[in-house]
């Protein structure tokens, strides 16, 4: 086996143990209206406010060969991403993406770009009231800031972990597998 098979092999063990935590920080966000889904959607958010971009996901499919407009979409994506550091995985499996963060129908549709952001400082009180009502309830899974109103999860940390070691083996977009249900 050579030195590439092997950090191949590494890369895509690491990839499956982190399906887990991606999920994890989906809901989580989901719970926390940190998350937008869609590709157009996505984009407004990067071009209004970038800094609030903590995470990116795209998800291809079956289509996503023969669509040129995705492939392009997909490519300013990436470098609006890399030019601002936010760390980016793929997904294989769009429909299952769609299962985690669809909350209506539409979304189901184009789910080939999820942003998970945090919220910024200046968000509205009756917001932050809002989350602190909640902060018990989560507890366990987020660590909520209430000075600034954004959260913090461990799975999130972990997932931005693994795309720094990705980065440092040239994979600049690792490939995540979701669990199934």
């Amino acid at each position: 086996m050579t030195l590439e098979e092997v950090l191949s092999q590494k890369s895509a063990e690491r990839a499956q143990c982190t399906g887990k935590a991606l999920e994890e920080v989906l809901v989580t966000a989901m719970d926390n209206a940190s998350l937008t889904v869609g590709v157009y959607e996505c984009a407004k958010v990067m071009n209004l406010d970038p800094d609030s971009v903590s995470f990116c996901v795209l998800a291809v499919d079956e289509d996503f060969e023969c669509d040129i407009a995705l492939q392009i979409h997909f490519t300013l994506i990436q470098s609006f991403c890399f030019d601002n550091d936010i760390s980016i995985v793929r997904v294989s499996d769009k429909q299952r993406l769609a299962e985690i963060v669809a909350d209506k129908s539409e979304q189901l549709e184009d789910a080939h770009c999820v942003l998970i952001t945090v919220r910024p400082a200046n968000q509205s009180a009756a917001c932050v009231k809002r989350e602190h009502a909640c902060e018990f309830r989560l507890l366990f899974l987020l660590k909520q800031n209430p000075s600034d109103g954004s959260w913090e999860d461990p799975s999130l940390e972990k997932l931005h972990l693994f795309c720094e070691e990705s980065r440092s083996l040239n994979d600049w977009v690792p490939e995540i597998s979701l669990p199934g249900r």
